[in-house]
C-alpha cells in the first residue's frame, strides 16, 4: 500500500521449517512471544492462524486503553501466514511470518524466519512527525526480543528426543508454571493442570480431594510440582509460616504418595525446593554436595527447615520408583512477577544496596528456569538435588547496580538491614539479607546450555532494550 513504511527480520533457526512453523501454530503461541515489558494481553483468540481466524489484544498507549482486532489472511503451511489489523492503534498494519529451508553453507541452521510488516501510522503528517521514531523502536525491540526467544526455545527442544509426553504441572497459573506450560505445549507435549478443587476440564487432575478419582495422574510421563504458598505474601508470623510450610510439606507429601499408588506411575517427578535449604552461609560456593542449613536465631533457618521437610516429604515416590527432582531455585527474574517485578520501581528511584550489598544472591532468568526443568525431565542421568541458578551468582550491591545501569538509574539510597527488619521482621534476613553463593553443578554436568549467564545481558533482553534493525 502507498505511504507505508516497511520492516523485514529475518532468524536462521536451529529446527527444519515444518517444526518452526508447527511451533507458531500451537495454541498459546502469541502469549509466549509478547514481550515481558508489555502491557499486552490476549483477550480473545480460537489459536488458530486459519484464514478468517481473529484475535483480539489489549494494551495501553500512552496510558489510554486500546483494543487491536486482527485477522489471519493467508495460511499456508509449513512457509507462512500473514494478519492483518481490522481495529487498532495502527492506520493499517499487515504482517507476513514465512518460513523457508535453507542449505548447509548455513549451518547450524536448518531454517529461517522472517517477519515483514508494512505498517502506516494514524494522524498523517502529525502521526509521522512525533511517532515514527517510537514506532520504529517499539517493532525493533519486539522483534530482537521474539527472535531471540523463538530461537532459544527451538534450539532447545531440539536438544532432545521429539517424542510427545504428558506432562502435569502443578502451580500451572503461576509465573513458572504458566511460561512452563506455554513453552512445553508449543513444543507438542500435553500439559495436564494439577488443580487444588474439583477439576472443570477433562485435561485437569485434583491428587488433593478426598478421594481423588483412580485415574488421577495416571500414565503421566512427568509431574512437575511448582505449588505453594508464597514465602512473601505477607509479614511472617506463626499462622503464616504453618501455612508456608503445610502448602510445600504436607502437600508434596499427599502428592507423592498418590503418585506412588498409582499402576503406571510417572517416570519423573521435578519437585520445587529452593536455595534457601542451604541458609545463611557467607562467600562459601555452594553446589549440590554442600550441607544444607541449619536451624538458627537470624530468622534463616525456617526456609532451611522448611526446605528440607519440603525435600524429605518426596520420599514415597522415590520409595516406588520414581526419578524425583528437587529443583533447587534460586531468585528467579522476570518483569512479569516475581523479585525483580518487585525492584523495577525502587531501581527508578535511584534505590542502592540491602544492608551491606555483600550478600550473595543466585539468581536464573525465567526462560533458564523452565528451560532447565524441561532438561531435568529429559536427562534420565539427573536426580536429587539439582541447583537452578545461573553459574554466576553476584553480590547485591552489583545486582543493583546492573539493575540501575539498565534503567539508566544509579544505584544511590542504600536500604540499611536495621530498617529492612522493622518493615519486613523475620523475613527481611531470610529472603533479603542471608547470603547464598550457589553454582549449578549438576546442570553443567549434564550439559545444560544456559540462555542467560550475564545479568547486564539478561535485563537487557527483559527490559526491551535490546534493538532488532530492519534489514532493508
Amino acid at each position: 500500500m502507498a505511504n507505508c513504511r516497511q520492516y523485514i527480520a529475518t532468524q536462521g533457526l536451529t529446527v527444519p521449517a515444518q517444526t518452526a512453523f508447527d511451533y507458531h501454530d500451537r495454541r498459546g503461541a502469541l502469549n509466549r512471544l509478547v514481550p515481558p515489558w508489555e502491557s499486552v494481553t490476549v483477550e480473545k483468540s480460537d489459536g488458530s492462524l486459519e484464514v478468517g481466524s481473529r484475535v483480539i489484544l489489549r494494551t495501553s498507549i500512552l496510558g489510554v486503553p486500546v483494543r487491536w482486532v486482527a485477522e489471519h489472511t493467508e495460511y499456508q503451511p509449513p512457509t507462512l501466514f500473514c494478519d492483518h489489523q481490522v481495529s487498532g492503534p495502527f492506520a493499517y498494519w499487515q504482517h507476513r511470518h514465512s518460513f523457508e529451508t535453507i542449505n548447509q553453507n548455513h549451518a547450524p541452521f536448518l531454517s529461517q524466519l522472517s517477519d515483514e510488516i508494512s505498517y502506516r501510522l494514524p494522524f498523517g503528517f502529525l502521526g509521522n512527525t512525533f511517532g515514527a521514531g517510537k514506532a520504529r523502536k517499539t517493532i525493533e525491540a519486539m522483534f530482537a526480543y521474539r527472535h531471540r526467544i523463538t530461537h532459544d526455545d527451538l534450539k532447545l527442544y531440539s536438544s532432545y528426543e521429539p517424542t510427545p509426553l504428558r506432562i502435569a504441572i502443578s502451580g500451572s497459573n503461576g509465573l513458572v508454571g504458566g511460561a512452563l506450560s506455554s513453552m512445553l505445549g508449543l513444543f507438542g507435549h500435553q500439559i495436564h493442570p494439577i488443580i487444588r478443587g474439583e477439576k472443570r476440564l477433562p485435561s485437569e487432575h485434583s491428587p488433593w480431594l478426598d478421594t481423588p478419582d483412580e485415574q488421577t495422574l495416571e500414565n503421566m510421563d512427568a509431574v512437575v510440582h511448582l505449588a505453594g504458598k508464597s514465602i512473601a505474601s505477607g509479614r511472617w508470623n506463626a499462622n503464616l509460616k504453618a501455612e508456608i510450610r503445610d502448602s510445600r510439606v504436607s502437600k508434596t507429601r499427599q502428592l507423592c504418595e498418590l503418585l506412588a499408588s498409582r499402576k503406571n506411575p510417572p517416570k519423573v517427578l521435578v519437585c520445587a525446593s529452593a536455595t534457601g535449604i542451604y541458609g545463611e552461609r557467607g562467600d562459601e560456593i555452594l553446589d549440590e554436595s554442600s550441607a544444607m542449613g541449619e536451624l538458627s536465631q537470624t530468622g534463616c533457618g525456617f526456609l532451611a527447615d522448611v526446605g528440607k521437610q519440603w525435600e524429605e516429604a518426596c520420599q514415597p515416590a522415590i520409595d516406588a520408583g520414581i526419578r524425583v527432582i528437587h529443583a533447587r531455585f534460586g531468585i528467579i527474574l522476570s518483569p512479569k512477577g516475581g523479585a525483580l517485578q518487585k525492584m523495577l520501581t525502587p531501581a527508578k528511584l535511584l534505590g542502592g544496596s540491602l544492608g551491606s550489598g555483600k550478600q550473595w544472591w543466585s539468581w536464573i532468568s525465567l526462560d533458564d528456569a523452565i528451560g532447565a526443568i524441561y532438561h531435568c525431565i529429559q536427562r534420565e542421568t539427573l536426580h536429587g538435588p539439582v541447583n537452578l541458578v545461573s553459574p554466576h551468582p553476584t553480590q547485591n550491591r552489583q545486582f543493583v547496580r546492573q539493575l540501575g545501569k539498565a534503567l539508566g538509574r544509579p544505584a544511590i539510597f542504600p536500604a540499611p538491614a536495621a530498617g529492612l527488619r522493622i518493615g519486613l521482621g523475620e523475613m527481611a534476613d531470610a529472603l533479603l539479607l542471608s547470603s547464598a553463593r550457589v553454582v549449578p553443578s549438576k546442570l553443567l554436568e549434564s550439559n545444560y546450555s544456559f540462555r542467560f549467564t550475564d545479568l547486564s545481558d539478561l535485563f537487557r533482553y527483559s527490559l526491551g532494550l535490546y534493538r532488532k534493525p530492519s534489514e532493508i
